[in-house]
C-alpha cells in the first residue's frame, strides 16, 4: 500500500469514527477483503473506537491491527451487559483473527438423560439436544463415574437400547434381559416396574445430576417418616438404604458450607500467550461442577477483559442463573442482576482458592500434554526456568559438572560430564588422571582439572559452557571461581549443589558470596540438576574403578620377568583373570602363548606358591 492509499484509508476510517454514537455497543473491524478481523465491545462506541486511531498509541499489536483495518461497522445496544453478550456471540460465530481464540483442549464427557418414554442415563462425548438433556461436561472423570454409579445403585435405570413404549408393554412385545436377572434393572419393559415409579426415579436422578442431593435427602426423610407412621417398615427400610447411599456420596463430595447455595466461582491463570479460566458451580453447599476453558491471546488483552468474556461464555454454556459470582479481581459489572464478590477470607475465599488451584493444574496438564508431543518444549521450559532462577544472561544450553574420585589419594581421577539442552551429551564427557596433586586433596584436584579443561577449550577455540555446576557447596564453588575468573579471566556462571548432613542434595547455590536459590526439591528442574550430579558421580567412580582394577591386574603380571604386554593381554583374554592364570596347568598355558612363555608363567606362579608354603 502506498503512502497516499494509506492516508486515504485513514481519512475514510476517521470519518466513520466521527459519526459513531456515544452509546454502548459492539464494533467490528474488517480487512481489505471485508472479512471481520476484530470484534470489540464498548460502554461508549465513539470513545473506544477513536482510541485506536490516536497518534500516541504505542502498543505494537494495536498498531498492527489498525494497519489492517479497511472498514468499521457497529451495533448499538441498550446496556453494557448486552454489548458483552453480543461481542461473545460474534467472536464465536466469526472467530476473528485478532480476537482471543477459545480452545477447550479436548471434549469432556457429559451425562445424557434421554427423551424416551423410559429414559436411559449414560455418559457421552456427543451432544445432540434432540436426544435428551445433558449434564456436565465433567472435567474430572472420576466424579462423573461416581455419580453414574450412585444413580445405577439407587434407581437401576434400563441400559438396553430397544425403544420401549407403554403400548408395547401392554401388548407384551418385550422380554426381560440378563440385566433384570442379575438385579441391575427392575424390568419396566414387562411392567415389573410401573411407568410412574420409573418416572419418579428419573426425576430424582435428574436432581442428583443438578447437584440437589440435599433436597432429595429431605424428601426421602419425609417419606421414611410417613411410611413408619403407617407401619410400612419394609418400604421405609428400602428408602433408608437409598438415603444412606446418597448421604455417603454427599459426604465424599467437596462440601464448603451449607449456607452457600447457587453461586458461581470464576478465576483466571494467565501468561503472555494464554489465559486459563476455571469455573466452579456451588449448589446446596457442595461443588457439582468444575470446568476450565483456554483462551489464546491475540492482542494485549487484560485479565479483567478475559475474565469478563470467560464469565459470559461459561454461564451461557452451563445455563447458570446464579446471582452471585466469586472472582479474584474487580471487574466491571456485566449485569444489574449479578453481584461480583472478591473474598478476602472465609468459605468464599476457600472456594476461590480451589478454583485458582484447578486453573493452575489445568495449565500444568496442558503443558505436559504439549511436551509429550514436542519433547524439546520441555527442555526449553526447564532451561528458561533455570535462567530465571539464577538470573543468567542467556539460557544455559551447555552445562558442565566436575567430580573427583580416589581412595586415600591413590589412583586419583576426575570426571567432567556435559549436559546439552538439559540432556546428557555422553560424547562430550571427559576423564582426567590427576597429575600434579599428591594425596587426597579434593580442592587441589578440582583446581587442576578445571584449569586443564578450560585452558584447552580456549586453545582449541571450542565453545565454553553456559553454566558450571560444582558438585559441592561453597568450597568447591570458590575453587572453580579462582580458576575461571582469577586465572583464566573467563566469565562463566558457577552454581553449586550442596548436601545436608545425611549426604542428600538439598540446596542450589549461586553467586559470590553464594546464596541459596529457592527451588523445591521435588520440582522437575531440581530432578534434572540431581541427575547431572548423579551422572558425574557415576562417571567418575566408574573411571576410578577401571583404573584401580587395571593397575591391580597389570602389577601382578608385569612382575613376571620375560612376559611383555602382548603375552599379558593374550593370557587375560584367554583366561579372564590373574587367579585363573595362576591355577592353569602347563598345557593350557601352552595352548594360549606357546611353550616358552607358558613355562615362564607356570614356574612363576608355582614357585610363588612353593615359597608361600615353605614360609609356613
Amino acid at each position: 500500500m502506498t503512502k497516499e492509499e494509506n492516508e486515504k484509508r485513514l481519512t475514510y476510517l476517521k470519518g466513520i469514527v466521527a459519526r459513531l454514537p456515544e452509546k454502548p455497543g459492539s464494533y467490528q473491524f474488517y480487512d481489505d477483503e471485508h472479512t471481520i478481523i476484530y470484534v470489540g465491545k464498548a460502554k461508549s462506541l465513539k470513545a473506544r473506537v477513536s482510541s485506536y486511531f490516536h497518534t500516541e498509541v504505542d502498543r505494537f499489536k494495536t498498531k498492527v491491527l489498525v494497519s489492517k483495518i479497511h472498514d468499521i461497522s457497529y451495533t448499538v445496544v441498550n446496556t453494557e451487559e448486552d454489548a458483552l453478550l453480543l461481542e461473545n456471540s460474534l467472536i464465536k460465530k466469526y472467530n476473528p483473527r485478532y480476537n482471543v481464540l477459545l480452545k477447550d483442549g479436548k471434549t469432556y464427557p457429559s451425562i445424557c438423560v434421554t427423551n424416551e418414554p423410559f429414559p436411559r442415563i449414560f455418559k457421552t462425548r456427543t451432544i445432540n439436544k434432540k436426544w435428551g438433556t445433558y449434564y456436565g461436561p465433567y472435567s474430572h472423570i472420576g466424579s462423573m463415574y461416581a455419580v453414574l454409579e450412585l444413580i445405577n445403585k439407587l434407581y437401576k435405570p434400563r441400559t438396553c437400547r430397544q425403544p420401549i413404549t407403554k403400548e408395547g408393554i401392554s401388548a407384551k412385545k418385550y422380554q426381560v434381559c440378563l440385566e433384570y436377572h442379575i438385579k441391575n434393572c427392575y424390568g419396566p419393559c414387562v411392567a415389573k416396574q410401573s411407568y410412574e415409579d420409573y418416572q419418579e426415579n428419573i426425576r430424582q436422578a435428574r436432581e442428583i445430576l443438578k447437584g440437589n442431593t440435599r433436597q432429595i435427602l429431605r424428601e426421602m426423610r419425609e417419606e421414611m417418616e410417613r411410611l413408619a407412621e403407617n407401619l410400612e417398615f419394609e418400604k421405609a427400610e428400602e428408602i433408608k438404604q437409598k438415603y444412606l447411599l446418597i448421604d455417603s456420596f454427599v459426604s465424599k463430595s467437596e462440601v464448603v458450607s451449607h449456607t452457600i447455595n447457587n453461586v458461581d466461582v470464576v478465576s483466571i491463570t494467565s501468561d503472555e500467550k494464554t489465559a486459563y479460566i476455571n469455573y466452579i458451580h456451588v449448589s446446596n453447599g457442595s461443588i457439582n461442577q468444575s470446568f476450565t476453558i483456554e483462551y489464546k491471546k491475540k492482542m494485549d488483552e487484560t485479565d479483567e477483559e478475559l475474565l469478563q468474556l470467560g464469565i459470559v461464555e461459561l454461564r451461557e454454556r452451563f445455563k447458570s442463573d446464579a446471582k452471585e459470582v466469586i472472582v479474584p479481581i474487580e471487574i466491571p459489572e456485566i449485569s444489574e442482576n449479578i453481584t461480583f464478590t472478591v473474598p478476602q477470607r472465609g468459605d468464599k475465599k476457600t472456594l476461590l482458592d480451589l478454583s485458582i488451584m484447578n486453573g493452575k493444574q489445568y495449565k500444568f496438564d496442558r503443558l505436559k500434554q504439549a511436551e509429550k508431543l514436542n519433547p524439546e518444549q520441555k527442555q526449553v521450559r526447564l532451561m528458561k526456568e533455570l535462567q530465571e532462577k539464577l538470573g543468567l544472561p542467556k539460557m544455559p544450553y551447555q552445562i558442565e559438572c566436575f567430580d573427583n574420585s580416589n581412595i586415600s589419594g591413590t589412583d586419583a581421577v576426575a570426571a567432567c560430564v556435559v549436559f546439552k539442552s538439559m540432556k546428557p551429551s555422553k560424547k562430550d564427557y571427559k576423564k582426567y588422571n590427576i597429575k600434579t596433586v599428591v594425596g587426597p586433596d579434593d580442592y587441589a584436584s578440582m583446581k587442576e582439572v578445571v584449569h586443564r579443561r578450560y585452558s584447552r577449550l580456549l586453545e582449541e577455540e571450542e565453545p565454553l559452557p553456559d553454566l558450571i555446576v560444582a558438585d559441592g557447596g561453597k568450597g568447591q564453588m570458590e575453587v572453580i571461581r579462582e580458576v575461571i575468573q582469577d586465572e583464566l579471566n573467563l566469565d562463566i556462571p558457577i552454581a553449586g549443589l550442596a548436601k545436608d548432613n545425611r549426604h542428600r542434595t538439598n540446596e542450589l547455590l549461586y553467586g559470590f558470596p553464594p546464596r541459596v536459590i529457592g527451588l523445591k526439591t521435588d520440582s522437575e528442574l531440581f530432578h534434572v540438576l540431581t541427575q547431572l550430579q548423579d551422572e558425574v558421580h557415576r562417571f567418575a567412580i566408574t573411571f576410578h574403578r577401571e583404573k584401580r582394577s587395571k593397575r591391580a591386574l597389570e602389577s601382578e603380571l608385569d612382575n613376571i620377568k620375560g612376559v611383555g604386554p602382548k603375552t599379558r593381554d593374550e593370557l587375560l583374554n584367554g583366561l579372564k583373570s590373574v587367579k585363573r592364570i595362576s591355577e592353569a596347568n602347563l598345557d593350557t598355558l601352552t595352548d594360549i602363548v606357546g611353550a616358552a612363555k607358558a613355562k615362564i608363567v607356570y614356574d612363576y606362579f608355582h614357585e610363588e606358591k612353593g615359597r608361600v608354603a615353605d614360609s609356613k
